[in-house]
């Protein structure tokens, strides 16, 4: 695999976003209706099924994550991470919770499960699971199974500080607009690669609630992209 990784991806030109597109409605979005879509699902394809080619020397390794949607009674929203700058994948970058199937795991459903427990604290009791999205195959090998789950809120999360910086929730209105899609087009000598981010900005704790500023791309964004055309088929 010769292509450059992309190291700064805030720097890399937006081409424009999706706002030709409709927003999944609100009532889509509510859990019962959630729970309905996972039960019945349309016909559908998922839009970006991978990143486009794989590290040709790594051999491809089953994954999992966990999609969850809390359920708060002014709308729901979706749980994401932020993981450590020291790690050697994705450090410091916005994901789901979860990591590679052990062979202990009884599927993917119980990675996603263990993973999300070991890394946020999120305890099973709080996780109700809906369904699962398309395999998503990331450049570095992984075949990852996206885990959809509805989250009951009164819940502690305790952080593996050594994967995981912080926790924090985003709209799940806000992402499933496709205005909210920004188009970056990544090129180098011999090529050029599209994806897509997703900024959410939000008050910083730490900084006395000042504007910060989660830039969710890559994986994570595709496979949200996936979920909105799921919702939306």
């Amino acid at each position: 695999m010769s292509r450059p990784p992309i190291l700064n991806p805030q720097a890399v030109p937006v081409t424009g976003a999706d706002h030709h597109l409709p927003a999944v409605s609100a009532m889509a979005l509510e859990p019962a209706a959630l729970r309905q879509r996972f039960t019945a699902p349309p016909p559908w394809q998922p839009e970006i099924p991978g990143d486009g080619g794989r590290f040709a020397q790594r051999t491809p390794a089953a994954a999992a994550v966990l999609v969850p949607l809390v359920m708060h009674d002014s709308g729901t929203t979706l749980l994401l991470t932020r993981r450590t700058a020291h790690l050697r994948d994705h450090a410091g970058q916005i994901s789901f919770p979860g990591g590679r199937v052990e062979p202990e795991d009884e599927g993917v459903i119980a990675t996603a499960l263990r993973e999300t427990e070991e890394e946020i604290g999120l305890a099973r009791e709080h996780i109700e699971v809906i369904g699962q999205l398309p395999i998503y195959t990331t450049v570095t090998a992984f075949e990852v199974s996206p885990v959809v789950a509805l989250v009951r809120p009164g819940f502690n999360l305790t952080l593996d500080a050594g994967e995981v910086d912080e926790a924090f929730e985003v709209p799940l209105a806000f992402l499933m607009d496709p205005a909210h899609h920004q188009r970056h087009l990544f090129s180098w000598e011999g090529g050029e690669r599209q994806f897509l981010s997703m900024p959410w900005v939000a008050p910083d704790p730490e900084e006395g609630g000042a504007p910060r500023e989660y830039f969710i791309w890559g994986a994570t964004a595709a496979m949200l992209r996936n979920l909105y055309r799921f919702l939306s088929a």
